[in-house]
């Protein structure tokens, strides 16, 4: 009998039919829609007198330039408004759940739907936004899709589809202190750069992704698309299944039993082969940064920015004004976001709150901590993380995307450096002439309370 990996037991049991020596006809069984990447497909199926064939299958959310503050006042910004006005309506008029700014259950689509359950193993789930692939650290296939393939989803729920390529990254040992999860998916873009991964779906394996939480395991399968992957796995196992048991829409007894007793035959079999291998030593794996315009730009925090010849790198360090061969730390910083569907969950704040508790915000930054859903923002308070945060000068604003992209309010003003918990620092994305350096919620608190970057592993240490 054939060994199969994770992702062939998920993809071959959602394979609908295959065309002669061709594409697959892949069904999807969840269809995750926002007000950005949905109103066009709305109207293509209107124009061409389709129904929407499986609403129950559908779950929207307003997330994407939703103000994070004042949410319950009218939105300012014309755009904005209409745009989640007219998701309001497509939902309306096709019977789709939507979860609109303000109610219990809002957030960014990639933090809300693993949250509420709706996010199970062995799934296919698909998003008109390219970091779906959050979801595969559930063990699901999940990844981002264009305008025109939502309406596909919207008309058949199904997609043609050909197979992607297997890949799989291996990390074993024991992450230092001061490590985490955004570090680990930083150092092997870092490894293997943003193209290594283009037309394969890749696995994380390994003890280090079997003993991360699955807040931090979402991290990692979030960045996938940084390394050019259609997507990212990591095979579920009992944390999942205990993420899982309880939530809102997640299973219940005896369906929830049967449930795990098949999710438990998911996990690659031994002896399965990939396309494509990588091996990592969790020991080599520092806090990192990015010194560039793309995420696979990233040096360990004690490195030093590489003396690299390219048309292309040279670009980049001119627009982040770095030079070859320089350390970032002690480099003055301005602006610090923690937020975004890559951290922006309970724990990243939890974490956040750890390091900032009893100290002050340095004077010159401005700190934005961006819930990534509405029950975040709640555990938040509840957990008292919101008095800390407020004790120490930083400001806790209502759920949304946010400064990742700054389709909202929320820009970094034109030549400031923002340490940034998002997963993209390409120009301009976090505002017009916006720099913007990745790390993790670690290591912007650290940056926020210092007003530079430091060291967080000596001081840990």
């Amino acid at each position: 009998m054939t060994k199969k990996t994770l992702f062939d037991k998920v993809w071959d049991a959602h394979v609908v039919d295959t065309i002669a020596n061709g594409p697959q006809i892949l069904y999807i069984d969840k269809h995750l829609i926002h007000e950005v990447t949905s109103p066009q497909a709305f109207q293509e199926l209107e124009d061409r007198d389709i129904p929407v064939f499986r609403p129950d299958q559908i779950v929207a959310t307003a997330d994407h330039n939703t103000p994070t503050i004042n949410q319950h006042l009218p939105i300012q910004d014309e755009l904005s408004r209409k745009q989640l006005e007219q998701l309001s309506a497509n939902c309306k008029k096709n019977n789709i759940t939507l979860y609109a700014l303000g109610h219990k259950y809002n957030g960014i689509v990639h933090v809300m739907a693993p949250e509420l359950g709706i996010t199970q193993p062995g799934m296919t789930i698909v998003c008109g936004d390219s970091h779906t692939s959050t979801h595969g650290a559930f063990g699901s296939i999940a990844f981002g899709i264009g305008t025109s393939q939502v309406a596909q989803v919207f008309a058949s729920q199904c997609l043609l589809l050909t197979k992607p390529k297997s890949l799989r990254v291996t990390v074993n040992g024991h992450l230092k202190k001061g490590v985490l999860a955004k570090d680990v998916i930083l150092y092997i873009i870092a490894k293997i750069g943003t193209n290594e991964g283009t037309g394969y779906f890749c696995e994380y394996a390994g003890d280090v992704f079997e003993n991360m939480s699955m807040e931090g395991r979402m991290t990692v399968c979030n960045m996938s698309i940084e390394m050019g992957a259609r997507g990212g796995m990591i095979a579920p196992d009992q944390t999942t299944f205990d993420y899982v048991t309880g939530r809102e829409f997640a299973p219940k007894a005896e369906t929830l039993q049967n449930k795990i007793t098949y999710w438990k035959t998911l996990p690659t079999d031994a002896d399965a082969t990939f396309d494509k291998e990588y091996h990592f030593d969790a020991e080599d794996i520092e806090p990192m940064l990015t010194y560039g315009t793309n995420p696979g730009m990233g040096i360990k925090v004690s490195g030093h920015i590489p003396e690299t010849s390219d048309v292309s790198f040279e670009k980049s360090l001119q627009y982040m004004n770095f030079e070859k061969g320089e350390s970032l730390i002690g480099k003055p910083i301005n602006f610090v976001f923690i937020g975004s569907c890559t951290n922006s969950r309970i724990e990243d704040f939890r974490v956040a709150a750890e390091y900032i508790k009893g100290k002050q915000k340095a004077q010159n930054v401005t700190a934005w901590l961006v819930p990534g859903s509405k029950q975040v923002e709640s555990q938040i308070i509840a957990e008292g993380l919101k008095t800390i945060f407020d004790d120490a000068g930083f400001e806790l604003r209502q759920p949304g995307c946010s400064a990742c992209l700054a389709m909202n309010d929320d820009k970094i003003p034109q030549g400031e450096y923002c340490v940034s918990t998002s997963n993209r620092n390409f120009e301009g994305r976090q505002g017009q002439g916006a720099r913007t350096i990745l790390a993790s919620p670690l290591m912007a608190a650290a940056t926020a309370v210092e007003g530079r970057i430091v060291d967080i592993s000596k001081q840990l240490n």
